[in-house]
Order: C-alpha cells, then sequence, then structure tokens
C-alpha cells in the first residue's frame, strides 16, 4: 500500500506509528488529564482540531514560510488554534475548562502537533495533511481513552461520571494520581509493542513462505 494513502496514514497513526506508544510523544498530559473521561475526551478532542488545522496552514504555507524560520511559524501557528481551543471551552464548558486548567495551553508545546507539521505538512498538499492530523489525534486519542476508562472505573467506580460499580465498591485512590498513568501506560506501550512485533514476525514468515 502506498505510504501517503488514507488508509495507510490512518493505520500508521493509530497502530504502528502511534504517537503515544511507538513515538512515545504527548506523554504529560497522559499523565495529567486522563484519570476522567470527560477531561480526556475534550483534551483529545482539542488536539485532533489543533493537529489538523495547523497541518493545514503549514501545508497552505509551505511555499511561501522561509526555511530559517519555519519552527517558529510553526509554533505561532500552533498558538493561535490553542487559543481558538481555549476560549472555546471557556465560553461553552468552563467546568471542563478550569479542570484542566494549563493542560489546554500546554498542546502548544505538545511534539505530536509540531512533529506531523514538520514531517509531514511540510511536504504533503493541504488536504492529505489535514487527514494526517486528524488521525495522529485518533491515535493520541484512542490511547488515553482507554487509559482514562480503567482509571475513573477503578478510582471513581464510573464512566462519564455515571456510577456503573456496586455501591460497596472501595476506589482506588492511586488511580486518581499520575503514578497510575505512568503504570498503565507502560503496560500499554508493552502490551502494543508485543503484538505489533508478532504480527510483524508473521509477516516476515508469509513473505519467507513465497
Amino acid at each position: 500500500m502506498n505510504e501517503d494513502s488514507p488508509g495507510q496514514i490512518l493505520k500508521n497513526n493509530v497502530w504502528t506509528s502511534n504517537p503515544i506508544f511507538i513515538q512515545i510523544l504527548g506523554i504529560c498530559s497522559t499523565l495529567a488529564v486522563t484519570n476522567n473521561l470527560s477531561n480526556t475526551l475534550i483534551m483529545t478532542v482539542g488536539l485532533m482540531f489543533v493537529s489538523a488545522f495547523t497541518n493545514l496552514t503549514v501545508s497552505l504555507l509551505k511555499t511561501v514560510i522561509p526555511r530559517k524560520v519555519r519552527m517558529i511559524l510553526q509554533t505561532l501557528i500552533i498558538a493561535f488554534y490553542v487559543i481558538i481551543v481555549d476560549i472555546l471551552l471557556r465560553a461553552y464548558l468552563p467546568e471542563i475548562s478550569k479542570s484542566l486548567g494549563p493542560y489546554v495551553g500546554l498542546i502548544i508545546t505538545n511534539c505530536i502537533i509540531m512533529g506531523r507539521a514538520e514531517a509531514f505538512a511540510q511536504s504533503h498538499d493541504p488536504l492529505i495533511s489535514v487527514w494526517d492530523g486528524i488521525t495522529s489525534g485518533l491515535g493520541y486519542m484512542w490511547v488515553l481513552m482507554v487509559i482514562a476508562l480503567v482509571r475513573e472505573i477503578m478510582g471513581f467506580g464510573t464512566v462519564f461520571g455515571i456510577t456503573i460499580l456496586p455501591s460497596g465498591f472501595i476506589p482506588w485512590t492511586i488511580m486518581v494520581m499520575a503514578p497510575s498513568a505512568f503504570f498503565l501506560l507502560g503496560t500499554f506501550i508493552w502490551v502494543a509493542k508485543t503484538i505489533i512485533l508478532k504480527q510483524q514476525a508473521g509477516l516476515k514468515q508469509v513473505k519467507g513462505g513465497k
């Protein structure tokens, strides 16, 4: 499959080159906001929005941005879209905005966005660059949502704030603290990489058999 095809880009960003468990990017937010599914969902949707529109803007301007200052301009572009996300959250979801605190602003420094802008949007057309930004966000989102699901269930006995465990359940306090995210992420990376290595070994055997 063509590496620049929509299907291959989706597969790479969501699985084989996932920004979290393969490239190990965006770890700060993984540790900080994943004790609550609602906060995690808003954070990841915000990053997806910023990543998609940053890629679009960088791709549109790539021929006019001087090479020597492109990293600075990319940072300014990211900051512009992050400010939009922050304003929208403050206006329409003030409680979540307050709960997320400084982490929305820290999207500016998220290496996933800068990495995709520099590695992909800088050398590709606008439409496929938007798709790369969206799928990078999806790869980030699903990993954080899985971790947040485990942490919220074990830490609060809820899913999106709805109680699902019996009243006698004793919450695991550790699950609402950052160390739990660290250990869950480590486990996730271990499991995901094991599966990917087995898949790659299987493909090599198939090719060798031919």
